[in-house]
């Protein structure tokens, strides 16, 4: 069983209690979920091998998008998936990082202040890049992924965006590439999404529970070259399709205290440090997001509704290069989870029907086998 699983079904209930109704219903979802996912109490799945007859009887998985249990595949896909997108150009980094005096109105107002951090570094993106001292395109292309966590689990909001180096025309008939390992200037870029985020904090209401001060300082803003795109998928790959913290730096649980590694930034070696349970459980469940909030948004040209395909980008920009058109992008499909096999005869079994949780309450799971 996950570690994280275990943890919450053995302390969920005390936790439930001790914060009553302060807790989030999004959270008492996840929390549901997680302690329900493969335990039987979401129903079961029938199997029967087509050569010899016999059954097996699978505990249904919850799907939740932040249960740790299930995420693992999806992840692996979605890096693949990315990697099939990507275009034959320098690929840059940009990350967008708000103040710690803003995180307290992010946890309270998490979807409009979300909202607003995505929207506000797109459009500086947007600006910028079309600035001819930078780029200069009319169409600019990129993605955007929320992250809430830091290494140890503290409530860090911000927002990545994988971009690609260089636009379109306004005519969207020619590219136009990025100067080298350079993109946008990266002052330009932290006070225009200083100023936006501000313009969007007034416009919501919000303006009057930021000290005034939080406006006048330079905010945390990266932007860098990182090479072909690929290493940068698969960084973003292992956080985009989970909450805060993966089983295996989980080191030691006793059941009232949890042990986790992590590495400060810029060094390789683990460091620990104790929680107790409430506590682990605290940080963990605070990085859950609003329910329906759409945490990887799609920009421009690399949004999936762009009118100029990414197969005729790729050729504009070969042409540019004076590579080979048309020339496929080769990517390793993803590992495919091992199909279940017949323990008496090894033919792969078949899924023949969903059992719900509610008819199971009568009898075993093979009561029902004919």
């Amino acid at each position: 069983m996950n570690r994280i699983q275990q943890i919450l079904r053995d302390h969920a209930d005390l936790y439930l209690e001790q914060h009553g109704d302060r807790i989030p219903r999004a959270h008492q979802k996840v929390i549901r979920a997680i302690c329900e996912c493969r335990s039987g109490e979401r129903g079961h799945h029938l199997f029967a091998c087509p050569d010899c007859g016999d059954t097996h009887v699978a505990c249904s998985s919850c799907g939740n998008r932040h249960c740790p249990v299930c995420q693992h595949e999806k992840a692996t896909e979605w890096v693949y998936r990315q990697q099939l997108r990507l275009l034959p150009c320098t690929y840059f980094l940009a990350t967008f990082t708000i103040p710690d005096e803003l995180r307290a109105l992010a946890r309270t107002h998490q979807q409009v202040v979300y909202d607003a951090m995505f929207n506000c570094a797109a459009e500086s993106l947007r600006t910028l890049e079309a600035d001819k001292r930078f780029v200069g395109c009319n169409v600019a292309g990129f993605f955007g992924v929320l992250h809430t966590w830091g290494r140890q689990l503290q409530y860090h909001p911000h927002v990545h965006f994988v971009i690609p180096g260089g636009g379109l025309t306004k005519n969207r008939d020619r590219w136009i590439a990025a100067n080298g390992d350079f993109l946008v200037h990266v002052r330009a870029l932290s006070a225009m999404f200083r100023g936006k985020l501000r313009a969007a904090l007034a416009e919501a209401g919000l303006l009057s529970q930021v000290a005034e001060a939080v406006w006048s300082r330079n905010w945390v803003v990266h932007c860098e070259a990182v090479g072909d795109g690929r290493a940068v998928m698969k960084y973003l790959g292992a956080y985009v399709m989970r909450v805060a913290i993966s089983a295996s730096r989980i080191v030691a649980y006793d059941g009232k205290s949890v042990r986790i590694k992590y590495q400060k930034v810029g060094s390789s070696k683990w460091r620990f440090m104790e929680l107790s349970v409430m506590e682990f459980m605290r940080r963990f469940l605070q990085h859950v997001l609003p329910n329906g909030f759409v945490k990887i948004r799609h920009y421009g040209f690399m949004s999936p509704n762009f009118s100029v395909p990414l197969q005729k980008i790729r050729e504009l920009i070969c042409a540019l290069y004076e590579l080979l058109r048309n020339q496929p992008v080769k990517v390793p499909p993803p590992r495919k989870p091992k199909p279940l096999k017949c323990p008496r005869c090894s033919a792969i079994m078949e899924w023949r029907l969903y059992i719900p949780f509610s008819i199971l309450a009568d009898g075993p799971p093979g009561a029902l086998v004919t």
